[in-house]
């Protein structure tokens, strides 16, 4: 298949017999590049001719449309570069929205600017710890009596009531923290003589409070465990040491759920109860605890 060049003189015969206007406006050839082969040689470039109105003459639409017919590489819709192209486009928007912060749930949408800021409180918050200071504890009931346990197993059963007392101070000057339910454990070594529970609280910033808690065992089976306790009629005639183990657990909301530092205290404390205290008189818990 051969093809025909146009020749200079042909293109002006071309221009000149062609009607100069169209419905009053004037008319020009745009000359489009179009790439043609001859016979296996060497590509040659030849023009065409198309006809556009003038800019007089609604140049937007014609011309969108012309140029979309002339060049192969135009977005068509639906084509696999317009699907590239709108690809670009939401990697684009992902890149925008990953200016937010992450957290478990997902994205929170929340400025860079901000989570610096969180940054600056939390190390803030962080120094400001609660400060657990023992009290007391006072011993309303501890007997021993021969018993059994639910299997039958005959041993020796104790029961006990007491109360701890301990001071909880908030050091944060600019937070507040919720202080979680945790549990008291009072033991005989590693027997368990009783158990308590911390009601949850909330404690305002620089502020204190006397926490109370109860602790108590009923028909604690001791299964020899109190084999070198001296008692008569039920009651201890000697002192027995127990050991009382508890961790606070407190959290604080600085910069609404952003920061949230925590703060964890574990208390350890070495009593000696003694029968010769009266009943419910406090025994103090100062020299005898360790708080870390």
């Amino acid at each position: 298949m051969s093809t025909h060049t146009k020749t200079d003189s042909e293109v002006t015969s071309l221009t000149a017999s062609s009607p100069t206007r169209s419905h009053g406006r004037p008319v020009y050839y745009v000359q489009s590049p179009s790439r043609d082969s001859h016979d296996g040689e060497k590509t040659t470039n030849s023009f065409h001719s198309t006809p556009v109105l003038s800019p007089n003459g609604s140049p937007g639409r014609q011309s969108r449309n012309s140029s979309s017919t002339r060049y192969s590489g135009s977005f068509r819709p639906g084509s696999r570069k317009d699907r590239q192209h709108q690809r670009k486009g939401e990697k684009g928007f992902d890149a925008i929205e990953e200016e937010g912060l992450y957290d478990e749930s997902g994205r929170t949408g929340i400025p860079r600017r901000c989570y610096f800021l969180a940054l600056v409180l939390w190390g803030a918050a962080r120094p400001q710890k609660p400060v657990i200071t023992m009290r007391s504890i006072a011993f309303d009931q501890f007997v021993v009596n021969a018993g059994a346990d639910a299997s039958g197993v005959a041993t020796e059963m104790v029961t006990l009531n007491a109360t701890v007392k301990f001071n909880f101070r908030n050091q944060g000057t600019f937070f507040g923290v919720h202080v979680s339910s945790t549990m008291l454990d009072l033991a005989y070594t590693e027997l368990s003589l009783a158990t308590g529970t911390i009601k949850k609280f909330y404690q305002a910033r620089k502020g204190h409070r006397l926490v109370s808690v109860n602790v108590h065992g009923v028909g604690v089976p001791l299964y020899g465990g109190g084999v070198n306790w001296s008692s008569e009629n039920g009651k201890l005639t000697a002192p027995v040491p127990l050991n009382l183990n508890f961790t606070v657990k407190a959290k604080a909301y600085v910069l609404g759920k952003l920061v949230k530092p925590k703060f964890y205290k574990k208390v350890s404390c070495a009593i000696v109860y003694k029968p010769t205290k009266a009943v419910n008189a406090p025994v103090s818990l100062k020299n005898s605890c360790s708080v870390e």
